[in-house]
């Protein structure tokens, strides 16, 4: 008992609070999303059952992960970037996608019994790149200024993408370019070099819409430009806008949005989870969900200032930067803002992958902060000697 009261002492619990209170309020709109499609005798969707599997699970790893010194995962940068790495070069061997998408290899399927599950290697990749990149930032930090650690850095932050870039997963890209960014910025990089970065992207961005964006990929650009002329291809984005219109500022009452529980809203549990929010528990439900995250940012930001050392400071702040980006993200997509690229909304979207990596994204956090919060001091009273150290 001891031991588990000096294991709680030392956890953030108000951190894992918001985190659990994520988890559980997308839980709940997963299954109120998902209840239209229950066949007869059913109660609860697979989708459902997957994210609630998913989570305990990634909690009971969160918290395992939260034992173990940080200094010792970065020190197994190696075994961590190989396995993510060899992951996802599996994908075009074993990889899978959405039936709709030919051109997608994002999930790796696995078969136990009749169940089948599928795993998105990206997701482990994201908390990887965090993992070594801030070792990487680490061992050029007295040589910042230099435009070969620059460069070096800048080809670190372009191999990861890249894989996610050649399996079609554009969204994932997208948030190991902003990861990518906050943590070079938080690193010191003048501000100069992003100023080329900025130019050098716009400059090239034609060669990337002829050359990189397949046909859907700019299809969905345009739609956002021209909706009357893609209306198929910004159907899921319209409907997800009007159900979170229709929400107004209270909703509609939880399992009782029109266009939720008629299944109006495609993939509702997933990338159009804020959807559900927006119009069963109105504005008031969407504010809810925008301070859970502000707080869970802001709490990991904390975090990351107490670190005693840099590369814990760094990984903190990759994962608050990851999580950001891909609320950021969603939340665009969902209100028409942003092109519908596939971003889950951290601990809320259905997915067993995204629910369970970002577990252990915050477990990494959980460690930092477990290893340098103030300890009690241990008391040796055969000795008379009061000291911090274990």
């Amino acid at each position: 008992m001891r031991k588990a009261g000096k294991f709680l002492r030392e956890t953030d619990l108000y951190l894992l609070a918001l985190c659990v209170a994520a988890s559980v309020a997308g839980i709940i709109a997963v299954f109120s999303a998902t209840r239209f499609s229950l066949e007869a005798g059913e109660t609860i969707s697979r989708d459902a059952i997957v994210m609630i599997a998913a989570v305990v699970l990634g909690l009971i790893i969160c918290l395992v992960i939260s034992a173990i010194d940080y200094e010792v995962i970065l020190k197994l940068w190696p075994v961590v970037a190989g396995v993510s790495v060899l992951l996802m070069l599996s994908l075009f061997i074993w990889g899978t996608g959405p039936t709709e998408r030919s051109d997608v290899i994002t999930w790796l399927p696995f078969k136990i019994g009749s169940f089948s599950i599928y795993f998105q290697p990206s997701e482990l990749l994201k908390i990887a790149f965090i993992i070594t990149f801030a070792v990487h930032i680490e061992l050029a930090s007295d040589r910042l200024d230099k435009i070969l650690n620059i460069l070096l850095l800048c080809l670190h932050g372009a191999v990861p993408t890249l894989l996610v870039v050649i399996t079609g997963d554009m969204g994932s890209a997208l948030v190991f370019l902003m990861i990518f960014a906050v943590m070079m910025f938080m690193a010191g990089i003048k501000l100069r070099y992003f100023a080329i970065a900025i130019l050098t992207v716009v400059a090239a961005f034609p060669l990337v819409w002829v050359k990189v964006f397949n046909d859907i990929q700019r299809d969905r650009i345009l739609a956002l430009i021209y909706p009357e002329s893609y209306s198929d291809i910004i159907y899921q984005q319209l409907q997800g806008k009007n159900a979170i219109g229709s929400g107004q500022f209270t909703g509609a009452g939880l399992f009782k949005g029109p266009y939720t529980q008629n299944g109006v809203v495609p993939e509702a549990e997933n990338d159009m989870i804020l959807s559900v929010f927006g119009e069963e528990l109105g504005f008031i439900g969407c504010m809810f969900v925008m301070l859970l995250f502000l707080l869970m940012v802001f709490r990991v930001i904390k975090v990351a200032q107490m670190a005693n050392d840099n590369p814990g400071k760094m990984m903190c702040i990759g994962v608050a930067a990851m999580i950001a980006s891909q609320v950021i993200v969603n939340v665009g997509m969902c209100l028409m803002l942003l092109p519908c690229i596939g971003i889950t909304l951290p601990f809320m979207s259905a997915g067993g992958s995204s629910n369970l990596c970002i577990y252990i994204a915050m477990g990494v956090v959980f460690s930092v902060y477990r290893f340098n919060a103030d300890r009690t001091p241990v008391d040796f009273r055969m000795i008379n000697v009061r000291t911090p150290y274990r």
